[in-house]
């Protein structure tokens, strides 16, 4: 299994912090969001290495955090190519470029870059070998205006995805789907066919949404939390936390 990271985006709501800095480097104390991520993803023995996709702006500065670094797995850091916000391929377009770049051929881990959390990943990737289908991460939430942000689903007994809406107005469940995924080898060659039938590049939570029309996705249920950096006063409050108990 590999693991994919999605840092290709420009963050625009965090300017000016990250005019010239990426949103997963910006710091947290003495780490970056992508420090915790990475570390969690060292954690599961059946991932055998990492890839980040960035842009071509920011894969000189990823090229250098990474050299700071020392890693206890395979890290390779690719850039896709865009500039700008308005030639970003998007995270779904973005996971393409990866598979088809790096002829990944095998089982896949994909995470966004610019989430902090503490749910235990070795336990999601035994539950998707167990089950041997593709996987989304979920929990009960009980925030409405959280799960507009986000997918939604419909499960059963067997945990099994009924429905899955992308940011939907009107959540028709508790069960919020984060951006953390497991896809099957045999799953890969979809995302091609997902954007040939010119579906949204962008969230990529738009990708499960399609593919549970398809075929099985199960859901797996993760304790923890899950802390996104998306504004000032979240970013603040991030680096209050770390600072205080750290990860």
């Amino acid at each position: 299994m590999k693991a994919l990271i999605l840092a290709a985006g420009y963050a625009t709501r965090l300017y000016p912090l990250t005019l010239n800095t990426p949103k997963s480097l910006l710091p947290l104390g003495d780490v970056t969001i992508i420090d915790l991520i990475i570390g969690k993803m060292e954690e599961v023995p059946s991932i055998a290495e990492m890839i980040i996709v960035t842009n071509s702006k920011f894969y000189a500065a990823f090229e250098k955090w990474a050299a700071s670094r020392s890693f206890r797995k395979p890290v390779t850091i690719i850039q896709d190519g865009s500039m700008t916000q308005d030639d970003r391929l998007g995270a779904i377009g973005d996971i393409r470029f990866a598979i088809e770049s790096g002829g990944i051929d095998e089982d896949l881990l994909i995470c966004a870059g610019d989430n902090v959390f503490t749910f235990n990943l070795n336990s999601y990737v035994e539950f998707f070998q167990q089950q041997q289908t593709d996987c989304v991460l979920v929990q009960h939430l009980e925030d409405a205006e959280e799960l507009r942000r986000m997918g939604v689903v419909e499960v059963d007994g067997q945990q099994r995805v009924l429905s899955f809406e992308e940011k939907p107005q009107q959540p028709k469940t508790d069960i919020g789907a984060f951006a953390v995924y497991i896809y099957r080898r045999e799953t890969l060659p979809l995302f091609k066919s997902y954007l040939l039938e010119g579906h949204p590049s962008d969230a990529p939570g738009y990708f499960p949404e399609w593919l549970s029309r398809k075929k099985d996705l199960k859901a797996f249920f993760a304790e923890g939390n899950s802390y996104d950096m998306g504004t000032h006063e979240a970013y603040r409050s991030l680096q209050e936390l770390v600072n205080k108990q750290g990860f």
